[in-house]
């Protein structure tokens, strides 16, 4: 097996290594991923999160699986689990699916397909950042909600790969950061890797979003995407249709960048994407009565007619 890096995850003959999301800022530690059952776990506890990186990590830890004598019976029975782990990213369904697909599934095939696909990965964030980031004009003040950066793709991220692009050609920008509730992956990762990107940055809560645009502090907002559905609407973190709510009232661009695996042409309309419900502790955080109703959809929907333009690897929408 090819030895593979990210900022995220490391693969070689030897074993899959994934950093620890759930630990950010304050610990960076990897964590060996035993088998395929593992990885099931460490997706939906959200070790492993973000749609093309789930999708990379699930085809890897299948090609260590065959790497280790797993029968084909085997291969299949846990690319099931896989598959399932996480509903609304189209990214893992997509890897999964492509190695099903093989005529043969031979470690040396279902190796060889995964170690593509980490690398189209890789292409597919420099194409992203490429098309991107002409978008953003010297002096810009970006908001971005979650995180969409290197820890959840194989390569440089998605919207933030665009952001990181247009500072490295010599921009000069500044980002806003959406805390991004209940679990804070603005306030503990996407803030974490612009610090270590030297890109300027201000945390902001949730809330604050509409009072900056209303005093013109934003020029433009850049999100990802989990899933992207026929017609153009797009699945992203919970949060997001809020901001492009507010960004359309205010007239300011609202692009979404992702991988053409992010696009599901047999989904009609964003209806259809099915949206994850995750544990109620996530919201209640000790602080609320644990009898306390709690509804914690883990993604919302942004209709088309919101958004500005969306960024794909092979063109823009």
């Amino acid at each position: 097996m090819k030895t593979l890096t990210s900022l995220a995850l490391t693969s070689d003959s030897a074993a899959l290594h994934v950093l620890d999301q759930r630990l950010l800022p304050h610990e960076e530690r990897w964590v060996v991923c035993r088998d395929p059952e593992h990885m099931v776990e460490l997706i939906k506890t959200l070790a492993v999160r973000g749609a093309p990186l789930i999708g990379v990590a699930a085809a890897l830890a299948l090609a260590h699986h065959a790497h280790q004598g797993a029968s084909v019976a085997e291969l299949r029975a846990s690319a099931a689990r896989l598959r399932s782990a996480r509903p609304t990213a189209v990214n893992l369904m997509a890897a999964v699916d492509r190695l099903l697909s093989l005529t043969e599934l031979t470690p040396k095939n279902v190796i060889r397909e995964a170690e593509a696909f980490f690398e189209e990965d890789v292409a597919s964030c420099e194409a992203l950042a490429e098309r991107g980031f002409p978008l953003i004009a010297d002096g810009d003040s970006i908001l971005t909600h979650c995180n969409a950066g290197g820890l959840v793709t194989a390569g440089i991220g998605t919207a933030l790969g665009v952001i990181r692009r247009a500072h490295e050609r010599g921009k000069r920008i500044h980002v806003f950061v959406d805390e991004t509730r209940p679990l804070l992956q603005g306030a503990r990762i996407t803030a974490w890797e612009l610090g270590k990107l030297g890109i300027a940055h201000t945390l902001i809560c949730d809330n604050m979003a509409g009072s900056l645009m209303a005093a013109g502090k934003i020029q433009k907002v850049f999100v990802g995407a989990d899933r992207i559905a026929k017609n153009g609407d797009v699945a992203n973190k919970i949060g997001t249709y809020g901001v492009a709510v507010l960004a359309h009232h205010h007239r300011i661009p609202f692009y979404v960048v992702a991988p053409r695996t992010t696009f599901d042409a047999g989904c009609p309309t964003g209806g259809e994407i099915p949206i994850e419900q995750r544990l109620p502790d996530e919201v209640r955080a000790g602080k609320s009565p644990s009898e306390c109703p709690v509804w914690n959809p883990a993604f919302d929907v942004t209709p088309r007619e919101l958004i500005t333009g969306i960024v794909l690897d092979d063109g823009m929408l």
